[in-house]
């Protein structure tokens, strides 16, 4: 399922809250998602997508609004338009071995960002909502996002890849500013 119906008029989806680090279930292992979690996973996907796109962000994993289920959404589109993908269970099976630095930014971290070494490339699988196995081949820019929103799906953020200096001044910056809210 490619069309999404809801996101015809996303921009009256009411977004769902997402949670800002340091919550636990940001560290915790997602489980699989299985048959009987489809009917919450698509009853969550609109309040997702409308809190990724108003963020605005490009990807948000379950974990990031509290649910401990593998699955996730990214929409590397340029404004304006929508490519929005609904990854259930993803992994990562290859990546490649050239590696390159991006700057990343995550909706649980607002306003922090650093730059992310990653493989440039990688083949994910995954199902879709309609249960089908697929694989996918991404680089740059999508790449770099599915990797992202798998590390959540495993409980890692873009900060556990920084020396623990940079990722221990982003963290108390972060801390900082949530307390000035």
């Amino acid at each position: 399922m490619t069309a999404l119906p809801f996101l015809a008029d996303i921009e009256s989806v009411a977004p769902t809250p997402i949670l800002v680090a340091p919550q636990p279930v940001l560290r915790a292992v997602a489980r699989e998602v299985t048959p009987e979690d489809m009917a919450l996973v698509r009853a969550t996907l609109p309040g997702m997508f409308s809190a990724m796109y108003k963020a605005p962000g490009i990807g948000l994993a379950a974990p990031q609004i509290g649910l401990g289920l593998r699955f996730a959404l990214v929409d590397v589109a340029d404004e304006g338009e929508r490519n929005p993908l609904v990854l259930i269970n993803p992994e990562i099976i290859e990546e490649t071995e050239q590696l390159a630095a991006r700057e990343e930014g995550c909706l649980s971290l607002p306003n922090q960002y650093a730059e992310v070494v990653r493989p440039v490339g990688v083949r994910m699988r995954y199902r879709t909502l309609d249960g089908v196995i697929e694989e996918m081949d991404a680089d740059d820019l999508l790449a770099t996002c599915l990797q992202h929103e798998i590390d959540h799906l495993d409980g890692i953020l873009f900060v556990d890849h920084l020396s623990k200096l940079k990722r221990n001044m982003i963290m108390r910056r972060l801390a900082k500013e949530q307390k000035g809210r």
